[in-house]
């Protein structure tokens, strides 16, 4: 393991099974935290998709500490006993946060080509009932826990799509919104020294995107163009050293509020990716292309 400068911070880690929830799992427990990870499924899906043992198993494979609880978001319940959970175990600490958690992408995949006027009604809550509102209560419930210990950091994982078109409406109202939800919520948590954030990854070679691939080229779609920049894009480890710098940046509270892209993070920290790997583009432009082309 690296230097565990995270030593004796608890984090939670939402959707935590596969792609840059579990990217950024690894990377806290490597760092020295302990980390609560959840997710829907606690063992490996009949499609192949990741589970919450199979990340446990990675972090505990390099001496790390995780804590795997199965949790479907879209319950409020489940999220108050996570939280209660953690809060009981830990004599209420908890020092990071980040709200990953997404349900919406079977929906966006099987309704891709259709204008929003012919999407199901379900579409907005099959993003934003986990994308966004239990964002929103994750983040009641960390901040409960943080102010009283005048200490913390929350990160929302977002995107682009928050300030552009991308995908469909519903899911760039609800990043909109993570955005948003960032930046007036810090607020109110800065004078308690709580940090709140959104970070946003640029393309993530992650099992979604390809998974997003595989369901252009079954529609007889030319995806190699596209599929060249995601093998060369940002890998979920990546994003998770990302998320690892920004909780032990002494400066952190300067930056609380704010909508982050990982390519401006690894600048400033010095933050590599793997070989052949990194930020596709510091452009908006060339981003813009890529999401609203055919695997979109």
């Amino acid at each position: 393991m690296a230097t565990p400068f995270l030593n004796g911070k608890i984090s939670i880690v939402t959707g935590a099974s596969r792609g840059i929830g579990k990217g950024i799992a690894v990377q806290l427990a490597t760092a020295g935290s302990k980390v609560y990870i959840t997710g829907r499924t606690l063992h490996l899906q009949e499609d192949g998709r990741g589970s919450l043992a199979e990340t446990a198993r990675e972090i505990h494979s390099q001496g790390g500490v995780c804590v795997p609880i199965q949790c479907d978001h879209s319950k409020d319940s489940d999220t108050e006993q996570l939280f209660a959970r953690v809060k009981e175990e830990n004599g209420g600490q908890l020092d990071i946060l980040v709200n990953n958690a997404f349900s919406g992408n079977d929906i966006m995949i099987k309704e891709r080509v259709k204008s929003f006027w012919d999407h199901p009604l379900s579409m907005w809550d099959d993003i934003n009932n986990v994308g966004l509102r239990n964002v929103y209560l994750c983040s009641i419930y960390g901040s409960r826990l943080m102010v009283p210990r005048k200490s913390g950091i929350i990160i929302n994982i977002s995107s682009a799509g928050g300030s552009m078109c991308m995908f469909n409406p519903a899911y760039g109202i609800g990043k909109a919104g993570v955005d948003r939800m960032a930046a007036d919520c810090a607020l109110e948590l800065k004078k308690h020294n709580v940090a709140f954030v959104s970070l946003l990854p640029g393309p993530v070679s992650s099992e979604t995107v390809f998974t997003l691939i595989k369901a252009a080229k079954d529609r007889g779609e030319n995806v190699q163009d596209y599929k060249s920049v995601v093998e060369k894009a940002e890998t979920p480890d990546f994003v998770g050293k990302c998320v690892v710098s920004l909780t032990s940046d002494p400066s952190i509270m300067e930056k609380t509020g704010k909508a982050l892209p990982t390519f401006e993070l690894a600048k400033e920290y010095g933050i590599k990716d793997e070989q052949g790997h990194g930020p596709v583009t510091d452009s908006k432009e060339v981003l813009l292309n890529f999401v609203q082309g055919h695997i979109i």
